[in-house]
């Protein structure tokens, strides 16, 4: 129940002529005796390293000297070492546990209860990171980090439970007095820092109490033998629904060990989830992906299957519809039920394996998967260097550790890939960063965005949303394609409802070409881009993402909004949002349109070829008319019911403007039983400054009225 309606604008708020392309001059030499500025970039690379003797024992007095490393057969300087130590002795149950020594005042691992009066919203930011390490501050020295992971976003209501039970009985009964402990989670809108780093028990058991417990939101229906047998007539394939859901699993779990490779020391991160399934090789590039971050964070993954031991019956149970066709006959529909079963388990090992770590299949007590993660931190080095190629090529690099003495076994990380700028990012490498940062909890700020949602009534039940996004095309870069200059912004975002359900998305990307003019306008100009979705009543929350493809700079905006029930509107006169514009715009003048087929007939905004395009900002020019938009609704009406309506400007507690009444006598859509309300205003004889916008609309048959105000600026 969606409409997605796409077109770009150049908005030209001021009219100027072309400007000839601005020539730059060399760089002066530097003159005698002036300061000469140097540059240089350095990439610091972290291994952790287990160094045992032959009885499998740690082995402790070693230094930088010690220690040879070779990356990519070229001999590097170490420029730390340090020894964490640590120990195995569980703490007594009824011991309280203690705040970690290593971390300073200034900065706690964990967030202290925040003092009588103190401000909570800063609470509230903090409880939602990993605090990152100080440079050159080795923050959790002989401390054990371990993280828990709930994919709570495929993972049914038994296995939410289980995992959370297990959870609770590692951190009442098998914490030991190094381990520090963080809890994620993803509910399949975006990862979430539920509690930093802290050995505090019952810190950690309230958050685990306090996890929300619910149906799935992603859960898949494979596509094979096994599916069940709806009756329904044919629709989408569900294998396209799983690739999307199982890159999305990946993707966050990205999102969780780019969190964690803040820090310096190994992490392990346990990983509840009911399997995670590929689907062929669609997926593999995300799991490749995931695996790579992981082993640049230095993270191991400790899968944990939360179904635990499973006796499947054969045709499935009854948490699903029972397959159909001669599959079920032949056998084939129990062993595809078994093959996707083994596949979903494959995965959560090759994801463990392929980290350093291990996965617990098959094994109803899950807590003994955190206790296998617990023991594989024992001793280690952490050794630092700053590699001698600073090429952010994206190539792996290979590095190699030695002892003098040949007898004692090292474990360390083989290499790790390199960073990549952006001009060097693959198509691939592109889609993957939206995503991210569409799961990130914080918004990224590199490109300055600004967004305007209204609503329109269509029926009785369903109300049309037009979105509005402006982007300053100073923050624009221009490149040369072709011969001519464009640019490219990538598009992507997503509504969710009340219950975090994602009800609609627009994914675009758009190459603007411009001419000569138009570009050298773009640094004084925005650019809109516009979409729509159709949705029900209710209470709605926006993410929207906008890349500028050139440079990398990527801007979010989030938003709440709420559709109103008009039909529930008894008091006053059921009226739509109102829309404030300085410009309309021929569609044949747009910069970048869907398409002739494509025009939006149901947007209001759009009428006789003309498209009214939303301030956002509300600020508006004295030379230019404001046009004032909105729909007033006559439910019940068999014909049309005269109305009035005008618009007034307040300064302060002073009407400082008012237009002449407006008599709306025709115009009702038969259908929605719209009454579209119109006024173009001269803001010439105002005074530039702040003034309070106040349409009224008044039924004098019913005696009805309705008012909307809102501030607007009008500038010389």
């Amino acid at each position: 129940m969606m409409m997605k309606l796409i077109s770009i604008a150049l908005v030209l708020v001021l009219l100027v002529g072309a400007q000839a392309p601005v020539q730059t001059p060399p760089a002066p030499q530097a003159a005698a005796g002036a300061t000469v500025k140097f540059q240089a970039s350095t990439q610091l690379v972290v291994e952790t390293v287990t160094v045992r003797d032959k009885n499998g024992n740690p082995v402790e007095g070693l230094t930088a000297k010690d220690f040879t490393i070779t990356e990519d057969n070229i001999p590097q300087t170490i420029s730390f070492c340090e020894f964490q130590k640590l120990t195995d002795t569980p703490i007594p149950a009824s011991a309280p546990a203690s705040v970690p020594a290593a971390a300073p005042a200034a900065a706690p691992a964990t967030p202290a209860t925040p003092p009588s009066g103190a401000l909570t919203a800063v609470a509230a930011v903090t409880n939602h990171q990993i605090t990152p390490e100080r440079p050159g501050d080795i923050r959790y020295k002989d401390r054990r980090l371990m993280a828990m992971y709930f994919d709570m976003s495929a993972m049914p209501v038994p296995d939410q439970v289980r995992a959370e039970a297990a959870a609770l009985k590692f951190i009442k009964t098998q914490m030991a007095p190094p381990d520090l402990m963080a809890i994620l989670s993803f509910d399949g809108a975006s990862v979430k820092v539920l509690q930093d780093f802290t050995d505090h028990r019952d810190e950690l058991e309230n958050v685990i109490n306090k996890l929300f417990i619910a149906e799935s939101g992603l859960d898949e229906n494979a596509a094979d033998d096994s599916s069940a047998d709806t009756g329904a007539a044919f629709g989408e394939d569900d294998s396209e629904f799983n690739l999307f859901n199982t890159d999305r699993q990946l993707s966050a779990l990205q999102t969780a060990v780019k969190m964690l490779g803040t820090l310096n020391e190994k992490k392990v991160m346990v990983y509840f989830a009911s399997g995670l399934r590929l689907n062929g090789i669609d997926n593999q590039a995300q799991f490749q992906a995931t695996t790579n971050a992981a082993i640049r964070a230095n993270v191991s993954f400790y899968a944990v299957d939360a179904r635990g031991l499973v006796a499947q019956p054969p045709m499935g149970d009854a948490s699903h519809g029972s397959p159909g066709g001669a599959a079920m006959y032949s056998g084939a529909s129990a062993m595809a039920m078994s093959n996707s079963f083994q596949k979903s388990q494959d995965t959560l090992y090759a994801l463990a394996t392929d980290t350093g770590g291990k996965a617990l299949l098959d094994n109803n007590d899950l807590s003994q998967g955190v206790v296998n993660a617990q023991k594989a931190i024992t001793s280690y080095y952490i050794i630092g260097y700053y590699s001698q190629n600073a090429a952010l090529d994206g190539r792996f690099r290979r590095i190699k550790i030695t002892l003098a003495d040949a007898s004692l076994k090292l474990d360390y990380r083989q290499g790790y890939y390199a960073g990549k700028q952006f001009n060097k990012f693959t198509s691939v490498d592109k889609e993957r960063q939206l995503i991210d940062a569409l799961m990130l909890g914080d918004p990224i700020t590199e490109l300055t965005i600004a967004m305007e949602v209204n609503y329109f009534q269509l029926n009785s039940a369903e109300y049309f949303i037009p979105v509005v996004a402006k982007i300053p095309g100073s923050e624009l870069a221009l490149a040369r394609k072709g011969g001519a200059e464009h640019t490219l912004i990538d598009f992507i975002g997503e509504v969710k409802d009340e219950y975090n359900v994602t009800v609609a998305n627009v994914r675009d990307k758009v190459d603007i070409k411009l001419t000569g003019a138009t570009a050298a306008q773009l640094a004084k100009q925005p650019v809109i881009y516009d979409t729509g979705f159709t949705l029900l009543p209710g209470t709605y929350s926006m993410k929207f993402l906008a890349r500028d493809d050139e440079t990398g700079r990527i801007g979010t905006y989030m938003s709440k909004f709420v559709i109103p029930n008009l039909n529930k509107e008894l008091k006053r006169i059921p009226i739509s949002s109102v829309v404030l514009s300085g410009q309309r715009m021929d569609m044949r003048d747009s910069v970048f349109t869907a398409g002739k087929d494509k025009t939006p007939t149901v947007n209001p905004l759009i009428q006789n070829g003309q498209k009214l395009v939303p301030s956002v900002t509300r600020v508006f020019s004295k030379t230019r008319d404001l046009y004032v938009y909105l729909q007033a609704y006559e439910r019940g009406a068999a014909t049309m019911q005269p109305l009035v309506a005008f618009v007034t400007f307040y300064r302060g507690q002073t009407k400082a403007f008012e237009t002449a009444p407006l008599p709306v006598t025709e115009g009702m859509d038969p259908k929605s039983k719209a009454v579209p309300l119109g006024f173009s205003l001269a803001l010439s004889k105002l005074q530039p400054g702040k003034y309070n916008c106040q349409v009224t609309v008044v039924d004098p048959a019913s005696q009805k009225a309705s008012f909307w105000q809102a501030p607007v600026m009008l500038v010389p």
